[in-house]
């Protein structure tokens, strides 16, 4: 829509034309404060193409470097962790000892010696008090020696697997060489006694060992178990025996408690009739200060103070 200016004279003879419309336009691109409007896209536009690109190159290259120190953070905590569970194997798994009825069986020994045993003689038909007391020292050895040679058979092809992959430190690897050298030369020092003690014996002492080992701790579990059944059955009588106390309890005090109420029900009758009877004689003794009083009354009212006769006559 078009506008229409309007003509002003000027003192000096000129005119000028003032334009509506403009000053309308004009109007309409700035705000309250006289501030153009931007348009939003337009302003985006101009931020972005004026934003330098090394500042984004800048912001992968830090956003890079907190990733990459995460990692390495990460990892190490990972390393710390193995290296902390390698050395807790390190401890006393493959710390073993020699049982005590090894220096047992050579003071047995050493006594049978002296009384005039020699080695290498077979026991024959009868064998000597001496031979049978070194055979039963040496198998209480053997037998004795059973744990620990089954422990190091039972963590043999997982330390040999270990070492193959260079997953076990260089400590624990030679505290496990130390633990099986010892009890190999155990294993061997233990047949050459046997033969010493009976020719042959090596052969089948370890056997004879793991099966009298085996029987003793079939002994022993059932020991153990024969004792927790005595235990329970001990605590199932005494469970029974306190059931029934408490049976017997609950019965006495049932009775004591009707025995209880009973009493305090003829209590409460006692005591209702001692106060009916004491209402009875405190209303009996009420009734006869109120007929003393009537006497006392009349007695008065007819003397001293009652009138004469003849009064009125």
């Amino acid at each position: 829509m078009s506008t229409t200016g309007e003509a002003t004279v000027n003192p000096d003879g000129s005119t000028t034309f003032d334009d509506a419309g403009a000053d309308a336009n004009f109007d309409n691109t700035t705000d309250g404060s006289g501030i153009p409007n931007m348009d939003e896209e337009t302003t985006a536009e101009e931020i972005i193409k004026g934003t330098d690109p090394a500042l984004y190159l800048a912001i992968a290259v830090v956003c890079f470097a907190v990733i990459f120190v995460f990692i390495q953070i990460r990892k190490k905590r990972k390393s710390d962790e193995i290296d902390s569970f390698f050395s807790n194997l390190d401890g006393d798994k493959f710390n073993l000892q020699l049982p005590g009825s090894v220096d047992d069986y050579y003071e047995a020994k050493e006594k049978c010696e002296k009384a005039g045993w020699e080695p290498g003689q077979s026991s024959g038909a009868q064998p000597s008090p001496h031979h049978r007391a070194l055979a039963q020292a040496l198998m209480k050895r053997c037998i004795d020696d059973i744990p620990i040679v089954t422990h190091i058979q039972r963590e043999s092809p997982g330390m040999n697997k270990l070492y193959s992959q260079s997953m076990c430190s260089v400590k624990q690897w030679k505290s496990y060489q130390a633990a099986e050298a010892m009890v190999s030369a155990e294993v061997e020092e233990v047949r050459a006694e046997a033969d010493e003690i009976e020719p042959g014996w090596s052969q089948v002492i370890w056997r004879q060992a793991m099966q009298y080992s085996q029987m003793l701790k079939q002994k022993e579990e059932q020991a153990k178990k024969a004792q927790a059944e005595q235990q329970r059955a001990i605590a199932a009588q005494q469970a029974a025996a306190n059931e029934k106390n408490n049976a017997e309890k609950a019965k006495y005090d049932a009775i004591k408690a009707k025995v209880d109420a009973e009493k305090a029900r003829l209590a409460n009758a006692d005591q209702a009739e001692k106060d009916r009877a004491a209402k009875a004689e405190k209303a009996a003794q009420e009734l006869l200060k109120a007929e003393e009083r009537e006497k006392q009354s009349k007695a008065s009212f007819g003397g001293k103070g009652g009138m004469k006769k003849g009064f009125l006559g």
